[in-house]
């Protein structure tokens, strides 16, 4: 499928400027303005929807400051990202009241009781993230190693514990059948967004070339979260000690958990930086584990899947939405 001129280029100096994320049977793609979401129904057709979205930082100064618009950022985009997988349940279900062509509302018009149940199930993935992942390995460290007055040593451990579970969580639901399909729509949004970076037409020859495997995907932040969280946490629990005299797993508990945000917003700067040097050596360095760790969170999309993905990025870039029929059809008219 042909593409029309394009509303935005991409600008080498802001490589975070088009962004986007998997969804039930589709993508979400975010670019200046807008955030849009194109989902594979049933019957072969293609559901949208697409939405105005100014960040804070783009309406306030005061979030512009580093770390800050990381942090602020991060929790935008969690809001934005559950939005998105709703209404992609929706239509991946083949609802009624989904739109099965144009512009959709169903995220972007509240019903009641959808405020509430969006905020509630935030906070629950929150919070069983922050206990998995972050309450877990500070509990274990302390009740099976000898080190918790040795603040270097002890969040080494608990790094690499984290390091652990994050990797054997991400290798146990890979082998699950509809999270392959997501992995598939992931790689298919990565190849979509090279397309894009390339100043190459939006088609599904062009996005095809290109790898599955982005420098700037999301799972490869949380990895440099957890690596930065080794030293972010190590760095305080110093400073925590010299202050109080020793350290005890409540007392890491109440004060780690409050920094998570700010471990986001010095993360997002550190992924910043490095997308801006990824020609050189220390770059791609950088960017290397994410890599290899896409290996695991992509895999290879089909056409059909890429012509979401495309779909998706065109309504975020101002486009109009292409008539979405079912994709075999389309490839026998072409």
């Amino acid at each position: 499928m042909d593409s029309q001129p394009l509303k935005y280029r991409y600008d080498a100096q802001n490589p975070m400027m088009v962004g986007g994320q998997a969804v039930i049977e589709g993508v979400m793609m975010r670019a200046p303005g807008m955030v849009a979401t194109a989902v594979r129904r049933p019957d072969g057709s293609i559901a949208v929807w697409k939405e105005p979205y100014i960040t804070l930082s783009e309406k306030r100064k005061f979030f512009r400051l580093p770390v800050l618009r990381g942090a602020v950022g991060l929790i935008e985009m969690l809001v934005v990202g559950l939005r998105a997988l709703n209404f992609s349940a929706e239509a991946a279900l083949g609802s009624e009241e989904t739109p099965g062509n144009g512009t959709g509302n169903v995220p972007g018009k509240s019903r009641p009781g959808d405020t509430l149940r969006l905020g509630l199930t935030l906070a629950a993935a929150l919070l069983a993230g922050a206990a998995i992942f972050f309450l877990t390995p500070l509990v274990i460290t302390t009740a099976w190693f000898h080190v918790d007055q040795q603040p270097l040593a002890f969040n080494l451990i608990a790094g690499a514990i984290r390091l652990t579970l994050f990797l054997g969580y991400l290798l146990a639901i890979s082998m699950m059948k509809d999270v392959r399909r997501l992995f598939e729509y992931h790689g298919a949004e990565h190849k979509v967004v090279f397309t894009f970076e390339r100043g190459e037409k939006l088609s599904v020859d062009s996005a095809a070339r290109h790898t599955r495997f982005h420098p700037r995907c999301g799972t490869s932040f949380l990895l440099v979260v957890m690596l930065v969280a080794i030293l972010l946490f190590g760095l305080f629990d110093t400073l925590l000690m010299y202050w109080l005299g020793a350290l005890s797993l409540p007392i890491r508990i109440a004060t780690h958990l409050p920094l998570i945000p700010i471990l986001g917003g010095v993360s997002y700067e550190f992924i910043k930086i490095s997308a801006r040097k990824s020609d050189a050596l220390l770059g791609r360095l950088v960017v290397a584990p994410g890599l290899w760790l896409q290996r695991i969170t992509t895999r290879e999309p089909d056409e059909s899947e890429l012509e979401v993905a495309l779909e998706a990025l065109r309504l975020a870039l101002g486009e109009e939405a292409a008539v979405p029929v079912p994709f075999a059809h389309q490839a026998a008219a072409s």
